[in-house]
């Protein structure tokens, strides 16, 4: 997912979609246990994107402008 499409977003959704991430990298983890994972790069593709979500929402938490994280 793409951090502008993040910043679109509201606080609320990045939480919702933040909370859908980790139930799906949960799931994933449970496949891999069982050895049901196919497709190992969707760890890493979901742990990042739960980083972004985090990093966004932390930003505006602390108040500083997009203007200034994109530059």
């Amino acid at each position: 997912m793409k951090t502008s499409e993040l910043r679109d977003k509201n606080d609320e959704e990045l939480r919702e979609l933040e909370n859908e991430l980790r139930d799906r990298l949960v799931k994933l983890n449970v496949a891999k246990a069982t050895q049901r994972a196919h497709n190992s790069a969707q760890f890493s593709r979901i742990k990042k994107d739960i980083a972004r979500v985090k990093t966004i929402l932390h930003e505006r938490q602390l108040g500083l402008g997009t203007a200034e994280g994109e530059a």
